[in-house]
């Protein structure tokens, strides 16, 4: 399985568009290094900023 994914890529597994997904990196300064987003780090930065009942993107992923 890989963890550093495109935004694309990074969007389904999400359950996210790709625009959403980017727009969250700049937003939570989770970097897009040469196209691709670590995985793990974008979803405990999504998780983190969410209050703690919304977590839906981070349960989608992790029950994938």
């Amino acid at each position: 399985m890989a963890n550093h994914l495109t935004p694309t890529e990074l969007a389904r597994e999400a359950g996210l568009d790709r625009r959403d997904v980017i727009e969250k990196c700049m937003e939570l300064g989770v970097p897009i290094f040469q196209g691709r987003i670590d995985k793990t780090l974008f979803m405990a930065s999504v998780s983190a900023s969410e209050p703690s009942g919304t977590a839906q993107a981070s349960e989608r992923v992790a029950a994938a």
